[in-house]
Formats: C-alpha cells, structure tokens, sequence
C-alpha cells in the first residue's frame, strides 16, 4: 500500500499591496528623520554676529511698534473720530510697545541665552500681528509683508527648527483667526484663501531665507577662516623676522619702518622694551588666539615699540651707515661691507655686509648679515689646508730634527764627560766652546719642535665642539688645574653662560695667561694677571689684565699675525692660534690700547646671564 506523505503548510505570498503599505511605513519615518537631521545640521551665525544683528531687528522692533501706535491715532484724529481703534487693537499695541522696550534693553544688556531672548521676541511678533489681523478682519498686504519679515528673521537668527515651529505657529494663527473670522459673518469664506495664500508664502519665505542664511553662515565661516589664516601667516612672519639671525631693517623714504631683534643685536642698540623676545616665546599662544585678539596684540605691539627709537640711535651711532642706504637710488640695490665703529667696549661683531633690496613700494629692505661665519668658515679651510700641509712634512722635518736634537745630547755629554777625565786646560776650553755650541743646536731643535707641535696642533683642530659653559662655575676649576701658586685673581661681575669649545677656551687662556705672567714678569717683580668677567649688550667680555708694558702701536698691526712675536723665547703662534679658536666659535679676540693696563679682551655671544646691577656684586677669588 502506498502510504500518503503529509503536505506541507503552503507559505503565504504577500500581495503588492502589502508591500507597499510596508514600504510606505519604512519610508515615512524615514524621510522624517532624514529632514529633522538635515535641520540639525544647519550651521548659525557666530554669537558677535547674532548679538549685532538681534540689536538691530530689536530696535526695528521698537520702531515699528511706536509708529504702528502713532499711525493709529494719526488716522483716528484724522478721520474726525469716525474710525476710532478697538480696545483690543489699543491694548495689543500698547502692550507691544512696553515689551519691544524692554526686550531690547534686556537684549543689549544680557549678553547670555541670545537665541532665548531673540525666539520669545519673534513668537511676541507673531501674536501680536496675529491679533492686529483679527481686528482688519481680511488679510491685510501690510501685515502680510510684516509677518514676511517674522519669518524671515527667525530663520536668519534661530536654528531652523526653531525658526520652522515659529513659522508652523504663524500659520496656525493666520489660518485659525480667519477661520474663526468667516464662521462670526456667516459662514462666509471668502477670505480663507487669502490666508492659504498667505501661509504657503510664509513657508516660501522661511525656506528663501533659510538657504541663504546658510550660504552667508559659510561665508562668514569662510572669510573668518580666512581672516585668522592671515593673521596666523602674520604672526609666523613676526616670529621669522624676529628669530632670523641676520638683521633686517625697512626703510620708507627717511624714516625706518621695521627692525627686527637681530638689526638691535649686530648695531648694538639697545631695545627699549623686552616685549619683542616675550611674544616671540609666546608665538604658540599667539597662534591660538582668535583674528580680533591677534588684532589687539599687533596694535599694542606696535604701540610699545616705536622704531623711533631705533631710527634716533641708528642716526646717533651709525650715521655713516644710514647715510649710505639712504644716498641707494629707488629701485637700486647695492652690496657693501660696513666696519662698526670701534669703541672701548667693542662688540662680537667687527664687520657687517649690508645688502640694500628696493622693494615696490619705493621702500628699501636692508639685510645685515654677521661676517662671523664666513670667517669661521674661512678659518676651518685655512685649518684644512695647513692640516694637509703639515701633514705631509712633518714625518720628514721631525725625524731628522729627532736625530739633531739626540746627536747634539749625545755630543753635549761627550764634552761634558771628557771635561772630568781630561785636565789639560787648554782642551777644556776648547771644548766649553763646543759645549755651548752644541747647547744652541739642542736649544733650537726644541724651538722647532715646539713650532711644529703648535702647527699640528691648530691643523688637527676639527670644527669647533661648542657646548653649554658657566663660566662661574667653569673657570675657577680651570684656574685651579693650571695655575695654581700662580698670582692670578678673578673677578666675576655676573654669572653668564656661553657656547664655546671647552679645549680651545682652555688654549685661549692658557696663552693669554701665560703671556701676562711672563710679560708682567719683566716690568715687576712680582708677577700679576687679573680675569674680569662682565656682560656688555649681549655678549659676554673676558678681560686678561696684566701690568706688563703693553703693546707699541708700531706692533699693534702685526700682533694677530702668524710667526710674529716680540720675545725671544716665543714662537709667534700663541696669539694667532687664539684668534682663530675665537673665530672657529664665533667670537672675537682684541687687544683693547685704551685700557689703563694691558687687557686682551675676549668677547663671546652670551647665552644667558643674569645682571644684578642694583648690588653690582662681585667675586674675587685669587689662585
């Protein structure tokens, strides 16, 4: 038999009716939140901007009310008492007038809940033009544009959902009275398209001033982006001007126009104010700011820093120099070295090139730029070609050097040992004769050495290993090292710091040190150097002291030059390896004839320093 399988349960097919009526449930929630998000998103004025603009639709509040309320009595004397305003027209005007009042006191006087404060005036607006239109009886093309204004308004002002529920109450208002209005005369609904109309109008309206309260928001947005990158770019030149190393100067006709900290540094005048290294340190800050507060701090930057000042010490101290820029022709640049005059107290800076650039506007940019480099650069070559130099001859000259030197010690303690076995006196005498000879050789071979040694010793200098020095700290540990029982006495007026190779200050010192010994030696008896330390502008001034006889002014040309020297046991060398060290380290190293003693004067760029010179304390330490 064959047995019946059970059926299955037939599915059942939704009809295309069902379907729809699904689709259509889907998509209305749907599209809702799809336009309250899209009204969520819309952007709104800045809060100066809806502060200024809320104070000018509130005083046109206030106007439009009193000369609603004077053009109402106006035309009732007019009319001779025929057309006299209801009671409800008079209280609604009245009462609209005392709040329009208040509203824009309270608004210029609150700064806070703006949109608040502006969204319960509009819905004021919307009753009291509601109950304006009640007492015309028809729709009314004055109170329409009025109403137009409303809506307009509220969109520009609120946020669009906002805005949209202020203009849904208009409707309701306007559709309800004249509703309310043809069942009182009569069932007569004449005038209930006029206020379909009307209402389609009020949502044409709001939704025009909608879109282009959006378009301005974003070009407000754009132009407020706009603004704060200029004034960011602005500040970002501000601080490159400030921070570049060479000096810049802009020159308008006769007078100067910018000077960066730089141009105050290599001229050495002195800056009236610190305000300029404050804002430069503070440049992060700056580019947070806001456009109006960067504004604020240019303008009392501007204030505080007169280039007067500048101009009146640049005509005061480097006439010469301002001279020369402003005799350049518009539109002509010129290149020149200019050499700073110098003074007792004479800067790190000797010369400066100075390049004149016209610029469109018949004002000239004048860069001063520090020779240090290139004279650092020019001694690091000259360091490389004496290196390759030497080292290539020095094996050749130090060997047979060597083999004079120990034939001569050889020969010397030959003599030396014949001279006690031998007695005959006329031998000896012949042979003291020898000895000295031989003396001399042995003495020179150690010169030539010792100049040899130097030469090497300045031809392995590799570029300058500059590093953080205390000299407060850093130069009693170094007295102490190497002149300790000597008579040499520091004095520190201030505690500064600079950037130097610590080996070749240590050459400097030595030298500068050992030649005041040497030379105070031969005019006293006792010999004394003095180390003063102090700041000057912004360097630092290292002052050897001696009470030696000084250098004559026939020497003072050649004193800096290699081989030149002055005493018999010298070299010539210690001087010049000195000045190049400074050089290599971006200093300077003078030899100052206006001072009561002989001062060799070392200038270094300070770093840092502190310089109390209320106290104008002291340390004296003698080693």
């Amino acid at each position: 038999m064959k047995t019946l399988k059970p059926m299955k349960p037939i599915k059942s097919v939704p009809s295309s009716k069902s379907k729809q009526q699904e689709q259509h449930k889907k998509s209305a929630p749907s599209v809702i939140t799809a336009i309250t998000d899209y009204l969520q998103r819309d952007d709104t004025l800045p809060l100066p901007q809806l502060r200024r603009l809320g104070l000018i639709y509130s005083s046109y509040r206030f106007i439009l009310s009193l000369f609603s309320m004077l053009m109402v009595y106006i035309t009732a004397r007019s009319s001779d008492g025929s057309s006299l305003p209801s009671f409800l027209q008079q209280t609604a005007l009245s009462f609209y007038v005392l709040l329009s009042l208040i509203l824009l006191g309270l608004f210029y006087v609150v700064t806070k809940h703006l949109r608040r404060q502006l969204a319960f005036g509009l819905v004021v607006d919307v009753i009291i033009l509601s109950l304006l239109l009640y007492t015309a009886g028809a729709p009314d093309l004055q109170l329409t544009m009025l109403y137009m204004v409303v809506v307009a308004a509220s969109f520009m002002l609120l946020h669009s959902s906002q805005a949209l529920i202020i203009t849904l109450l208009a409707i309701i208002f306007v559709i309800y009275q004249q509703f309310f209005y043809a069942i009182a005369n009569s069932m007569s609904l004449a005038n209930l398209g006029d206020a379909l109309l009307m209402s389609a109008s009020f949502l044409a309206v709001g939704g025009l001033s909608w879109s282009i309260s959006q378009r301005l928001v974003q070009l407000e947005k754009v132009a407020a982006s706009h603004a704060k990158e200029v004034e960011r770019l602005n500040v970002i030149n501000q601080e490159v001007i400030t921070q570049m190393v060479n000096g810049v100067i802009v020159i308008d006709s006769k007078h100067v126009v910018l000077a960066n900290l730089a141009a105050h540094q290599l001229l050495s005048i002195p800056n009236p104010s610190p305000l300029v290294i404050t804002e430069a340190v503070d440049t992060s800050q700056m580019l947070k700011n806001t456009p109006s507060e960067t504004a604020k701090k240019a303008s009392h930057y501007n204030d505080n820093q007169p280039v007067s000042h500048f101009q009146q010490q640049l005509r005061a101290q480097h006439l010469q120099l301002l001279e020369a820029c402003l005799s350049v022709e518009a539109g002509q640049s010129r290149t020149f070295i200019y050499e700073l005059p110098a003074v007792a107290n004479a800067s790190v800076v000797g010369k400066l090139r100075v390049e004149i650039i016209p610029l469109k506007d018949d004002s000239k940019l004048i860069i001063l730029e520090d020779l240090r480099r290139e004279q650092a650069n020019a001694q690091q070559l000259k360091l490389a070609s004496l290196g390759q130099l030497t080292a290539s001859i020095a094996h050749e000259i130090r060997n047979p050097l060597a083999a004079i030197s120990q034939a001569s010690q050889l020969l010397i303690e030959d003599i030396e040992e014949s001279q006690t076995a031998d007695n005959d006196t006329s031998t000896n005498d012949k042979m003291a004769g020898n000895h000295e000879l031989y003396k001399m050789i042995f003495t020179q071979t150690k010169r030539v050495n010792r100049i040899i040694e130097d030469v090497l010793k300045l031809s392995r200098q590799q570029i300058a290993n500059q590093q953080m020095i205390v000299l407060a700290d850093w130069m009693p540990t170094f007295l102490d090292n190497y002149f300790q029982g000597h008579d040499v006495f520091l004095r520190s007026h201030t505690q500064p710091t600079i950037s130097f190779d610590t080996h070749q200050l240590e050459q400097i010192l030595i030298n500068l040190i050992n030649n005041g010994l040497r030379h105070s030696s031969y005019a006293n008896p006792h010999a004394i150097v003095e180390i003063e330390i102090y700041c000057a502008d912004n360097d630092v001034i290292i002052d050897v002291l001696d009470d030696g006889t000084g250098v004559s002014d026939v020497d003072l040309t050649h004193l800096f030059n290699p081989f030149f020297t002055t005493d018999k046991a010298g070299t010539g060398l210690g001087l010049y390896l000195s000045q190049a060290f400074c050089e290599a380290n971006h200093a300077r190293l003078l030899y100052i004839p206006e001072h009561k003693k002989t001062c060799f004067r070392l200038i270094a760029p300070a770093i840092q320093h502190d310089v109390d010179e209320s106290t104008d304390e002291s340390t004296d330490e003698s080693i």
